[in-house]
């Protein structure tokens, strides 16, 4: 009872002799984790939980709709469903990260890394009851099969099926941190590039007006040199326009062999 009402718990697998409970797993469709806890007998099992769990639902109507020959096939069924409910939602992640670099590599926007760090912690979460469930089944069999009613050899086969889907499942979940790991990489490289661009292009156009203003402000001191020889509407565009459409041909020119406009 006290097992029961205390919720949060790891997975696990308690022996009480004549009964056992199993603290299990599935997920919503939203990626959450829903604890499930399980007593179970050779002759009867009860869930309990505190939300609803469409996966045990699901096994139940198919365990009301076909009678299962054995006990243990019954408690494949229930867990067999809380354990392939990780998969559509890992699928999704799948095609949300793939959704994402694209997106990336394309635009990148802050929101995105903020969608990726929300992914690698939902990954955490549910590596969090994966590993745990995986390591219970690995030695649970055994302990399962000494309950009164359940048969050795076939509780091991149907809990060997599932010990084997967890293994894909955590082996899945690693290998999507890993692509958490690059798409993180590739948003910090996109991004580090797209500075250097606009660094460059900054660069470039400050460049240009390097000699403008550099002309603008020779041209504009009050000597008298400079003002008795600029007195023609022919020398102010000579001297003062030229000169300056001169020198911004020049550096576009070096630019363009530099290939700093290639960007």
């Amino acid at each position: 009872m006290e097992d029961s009402l205390e919720f949060g718990q790891r997975p696990k697998l308690d022996d009480y002799g004549d009964s056992a409970l199993l603290v299990y797993y599935g997920v919503h469709s939203d990626g959450r984790p829903v604890e499930v806890h399980l007593h179970l007998s050779g002759h009867w099992m009860i869930s309990v939980r505190r939300s609803r769990c469409d996966a045990l639902h699901s096994a139940f109507h198919r365990i009301e709709a076909e009678t299962p020959k054995t006990e243990e096939e019954a408690i494949y069924r229930v867990l067999d469903a809380l354990t392939d409910s990780f998969f559509p939602v890992l699928e999704a992640m799948d095609d949300e990260i793939d959704e994402l670099m694209d997106e990336m590599i394309e635009r990148p926007r802050e929101d995105q890394r903020q969608h990726l760090f929300l992914l690698r912690r939902r990954l955490i979460e549910l590596r969090r009851v994966v590993t745990p469930q995986r390591d219970v089944l690995a030695r649970g069999g055994d302990l399962l099969a000494r309950l009164p009613g359940l048969e050795a050899d076939d509780a091991r086969d149907w809990f060997r099926d599932i010990y084997d889907h967890l293994l894909r499942i955590a082996e899945l979940i690693d290998s999507y941190r890993d692509l958490l790991s690059g798409a993180l990489d590739v948003y910090l490289s996109t991004v580090s590039n797209r500075l250097g661009d606009i660094n460059t292009q900054l660069a470039v156009v400050a460049t240009i007006f390097l000699p403008l203003t550099f002309v603008t402000g020779f041209f504009g001191q009050n000597f008298g040199a400079l003002v008795r020889h600029i007195d023609s509407a022919a020398a102010f565009w000579g001297y003062g326009v030229g000169s300056m459409v001169l020198g911004a041909l020049i550096l576009w020119f070096w630019f363009k062999r530099s290939g700093f406009l290639d960007h």
